[in-house]
């Protein structure tokens, strides 16, 4: 990165910063379920973009001014919106219809101002469709500074309203109960949304902005069931994002920014999804080849506790590895005492599920846990009173 020149640098630091508070923002959307809030907020930038610009132009200025953009973006997005917001409240739409609804009007219009745009003869106008899929090339130095500020300022927002942002996206109700105005809460939240569509605009592109919200917070979840430690590493993997999309874009100047910071995002994510410790594919298969194995074991030792003869070639491998039976299916000495123990937990298990006072525990019973695990001696005492001298219940 430090080969690339101050200016890239510089471009460098603001997208990672901007990826920091798009993952730890997007984190609250993606727990309140409100994932397509970000998509509407994105598109209805758009048609503040072109109004900004041809008020800046009637007014004599630059009207590829960041500043003046993304004050119009804003605008914008926030009439969109509260567009949203009256359109699910006083109306019989649901959430979706009215997020659907307002995207495309609101994109719509947009498109038609950047059209007019083109058309109009002020010299001033080339550069605008950049702010569609994103880009870096030609970026002031001053434009990279109200970039990196902003990725700042919602990161120390995020961080200062963490704590009733995550009560209201568990729970509303509690919240509400405990003293929270949920509707300033949500609003806050779909706020500093905005606030990073419009940081993001110039970087990655309202088209794409909505990917960098989402994809850390998706790809977080597979890492931790914690909701600070999601928090955290969304933030990091939209750091990350925003860092390698920018040094990548610096290095090949031909391949947009916005996009190889979404391919980067994707990455992490297609890496979490498949070796995350705890929901990556990778785990999931070892889980389910291992409760087979499980399965197979237990099937294997009851019937070797009841004579009956195993079929099922993959169960007496097992058992000939664990060193529970021979060769020609006969139990071991070790082999029969495990079956013996194995028949007990199942009998002892039947007499339980039986018991109306046992119903909640009976509820634990998946054919593999042992009963001593969910029950204390006194109790297993209890249930061995109601079988018979050779363990029949």
């Amino acid at each position: 990165m430090f080969g690339l020149g101050y200016n890239a640098i510089l471009v460098t630091v603001g997208a990672g910063l901007l990826g920091a508070s798009a993952g730890l923002t997007g984190t609250f959307l993606f727990l309140r379920k409100r994932a397509l809030v970000s998509d509407a907020i994105a598109h209805a930038t758009l048609p503040g973009v072109a109004l900004a610009f041809v008020v800046m132009v009637a007014l004599g200025g630059d009207g590829r001014a960041l500043p003046g953009l993304m004050a119009g973006s804003a605008l914008s997005a926030w009439l969109g919106l509260l567009a949203v917001g009256w359109l699910s409240r006083h109306t019989r739409l649901a959430e979706d219809a009215a997020i659907g609804a307002i995207l495309s009007v609101f994109f719509g219009a947009g498109i038609v101002g950047l059209t007019v745009i083109q058309s109009l003869n002020t010299g001033r106008q080339a550069g605008l469709e950049t702010f569609l899929l994103g880009s870096t090339a030609g970026m002031l130095f001053t434009d990279a500074m109200i970039i990196a500020i902003g990725g700042a300022l919602a990161v120390v927002a995020v961080i200062l309203l963490r704590r009733p942002m995550l009560a209201v996206c568990f729970d509303p109700g509690y919240a509400a109960a405990t003293g929270r105005d949920v509707h300033r809460i949500d609003l806050a939240m779909m706020g500093l949304v905005m606030a990073v569509t419009v940081v993001g605009l110039k970087i990655v592109g309202l088209v794409l902005i909505v990917a960098l919200l989402i994809i850390p917070p998706v790809a977080a979840r597979f890492w931790s069931d914690e909701a600070g430690r999601v928090v955290l590493i969304s933030g990091l993997i939209g750091a990350f994002s925003g860092a390698t999309g920018a040094i990548l874009s610096a290095s090949a100047p031909n391949l947009p920014t916005g996009p190889l910071i979404v391919l980067a995002a994707f990455a992490v994510f297609a890496a979490s999804f498949v070796i995350a410790p705890k929901r990556g594919l990778l785990a999931s298969v070892l889980w389910h080849l291992r409760y087979r194995r499980r399965v197979h074991l237990r099937q294997g030792l009851l019937a070797l506790a009841q004579g009956h003869p195993i079929y099922e070639a993959f169960t007496m491998r097992l058992l000939r590895r664990a060193g529970l039976a021979r060769a020609d299916g006969v139990a071991t000495d070790q082999g029969r005492a495990a079956a013996a123990n194995a028949l007990l937990d199942e009998r002892r298990w039947q007499i339980l599920r039986s018991d109306p006072k046992f119903e909640t525990t009976a509820a634990l019973y998946d054919g593999l846990r042992p009963i001593d695990t969910v029950l204390t001696p006194d109790q297993i005492t209890q249930i061995d009173r109601g079988l018979g001298p050779r363990g029949a219940a």
